[in-house]
Formats: structure tokens, sequence, C-alpha cells
């Protein structure tokens, strides 16, 4: 009689826990990262901004994977949020065709991630991470380069290099030479990806592809070109959260909401620098950044 006693009580401490913790769980939000510096920075930025604008606990889940690791754990309910890029958006999850119009590509994935996925786009932090062209200070003292209409008359004289990537995409090298009606001196230098900046960083070439908010811009000094004629689609950050969560947790889309618009292109790539080149622990980039906005209680 005193086993099954026993017995009844563990089993009644053992169900109570799980309760208890069930409870707990309600109150935790999961907060997912792509595997590249920028997203695992913006995942703490968020992560943070959470734990001090609510009562909500935040487990991180960050450097997880590529977009559809991240994207497939979201839908599954294993994550709450993480940051997503629009034009991603558009083109991995919905399968549709590039856009050019930042307003129009939002709008879409807003419309169709709610539809289709249960899912909300919460507003852009304000960076564009697109692709861009970049040239080398030199150069764009030379000839005057703000924009990428400026290439038009003296991209003869300059030599391109850049990602593999970039020269088979639709939106890469012949379409954006064929739009701006440019070419460049010789053969375009085609490489890896991590060789590219070293290259133009050692003057092996004067222009090249990147991604807008790259820390390497910074690192060799480079002049990113204006994309006046729109080739480039956009790719602006937004935190995107399961509809169940913000259901449970109204308040969320408010203080995430706090980021909107607050993150330029230039600060973007000072955080990435600070953490790829300077080597400095991603918390304390986000934290710092966080109190720059007033952002922090």
């Amino acid at each position: 009689m005193k086993k099954k006693l026993l017995s009844l009580t563990i089993g009644a401490t053992a169900l109570l826990s799980m309760a208890m913790t069930g409870c707990g769980s309600k109150d935790t939000i999961v907060v997912g990262s792509k595997d590249f510096s920028e997203n695992i920075i913006l995942g703490e930025i968020l992560s943070q901004l959470i734990e001090n604008k609510t009562d909500l606990q935040v487990e991180r889940k960050l450097n997880m994977g590529g977009t559809f690791i991240n994207f497939e754990a979201l839908k599954k309910g294993d994550i709450d949020l993480y940051t997503e890029y629009t034009g991603t958006g558009l083109t991995a999850q919905l399968k549709m065709g590039v856009l050019s119009d930042p307003d129009e590509t939002y709008k879409i994935v807003s419309e169709e991630f709610d539809k289709q996925f249960d899912i909300k786009w919460l507003e852009p932090m304000g960076f564009n991470n697109t692709y861009a062209i970049a040239v080398t200070r030199e150069a764009a003292e030379e000839y005057g380069l703000e924009t990428c209409s400026d290439l038009i008359g003296v991209s003869q004289n300059l030599v391109y290099g850049g990602e593999n990537e970039f020269f088979n995409r639709e939106d890469g090298f012949e379409g954006f030479c064929k739009l701006y009606g440019i070419s460049f001196k010789g053969d375009p230098k085609m490489m890896n990806v991590s060789l590219k900046y070293q290259a133009i960083g050692n003057g092996d070439m004067d222009v090249t592809d990147a991604f807008a908010t790259d820390a390497e811009i910074k690192k060799y000094d480079l002049q990113v070109l204006e994309d006046d004629l729109n080739f480039f689609p956009p790719y602006y950050a937004a935190p995107i959260v399961r509809n169940e969560t913000l259901k449970a947790h109204p308040e969320l889309e408010e203080v995430l909401n706090m980021l909107a618009g607050q993150i330029s292109d230039e600060e973007m790539t000072e955080l990435n620098y600070q953490v790829n080149v300077e080597q400095k622990k991603v918390d304390a980039v986000a934290t710092e950044f966080l109190k720059s906005k007033s952002l922090l209680d």
C-alpha cells in the first residue's frame, strides 16, 4: 500500500512538473536566425528588445542554418520569429519572379505569407541588403562616381571582377550591363566569393558586386554606387512572426516595430564590421546599438 501511495505521489509530482513546464513555455519566445553574422546580430537585437520591453523570456536559437531551415522551423512552431528579407520571401518562399518596387514586394509578401503560412511580416528595419555595385575609392574620386549611371562613358577604363554566382543570376552581371548600357575593360574576372574583396583590395580590379551591408565595404574603403535605375530587387529586412504567437502575446508587435526604419545601410554595415572585422561579441554589439537608439530602459 505504501508503495502504491508513493507511486501515485511521484506520478502526481511529475504531472505537476510537466504542467508547470508547459505554462512556462507559453511565456517564452523562441528567436531564430540564419547562419551569417548580419542575421545573427539582428536575432540578438530582437531578443534583447523583447527581454527589455516585455515580461517574456527569450530562448535564442541563433545561427540555425539557411533560409529553408529557419522558415520550416517557423512554420512548425519550433521558433516564433526570425528576420527575413523581402526579396527572399518573394523568390525563395513564394517562388515568384523578382520585382524592383520595394513597396509592391513588401505588400505581396505580407499578404501571401499571412494567407498561405499564417505568418505576419512586421515593419522593415530600414536597410536594404540587396546586391550593389562597389568601386574603389580611387576610381570613385578619379571619375566622380556616385551612381551606377556615372559608369556610362568611363566603364571601359575599369576592370570588373565578381563572385561566380553573380554571373549566373537574372539580377546579375549581364542584366546590369544591358540596362545601364555599359561594358568594362577586358573580360570580367570570375572568382570565389571569398576572394573578390581581397582582389579589389589588392588593386587587381576596380569594380565588384557586393551586398549593400557587407563589412568588407568599410574594411576596404569601397564606394557603393546608387542603383539609380533600380535594377537590383529589394531585400529589406523585417521580423516575421507566427500569427499564433502574436495572438498569445499581442504586445510583441508593438515592441518589435520599435525597430522600424531604425537601421540604415551604413549602420548595418558598421554592425557587421564590428563583429566580422573587429571581432566584437554579438551580444555586446547588439546592446550598444539598442542603447544608441534609446531602445533599452
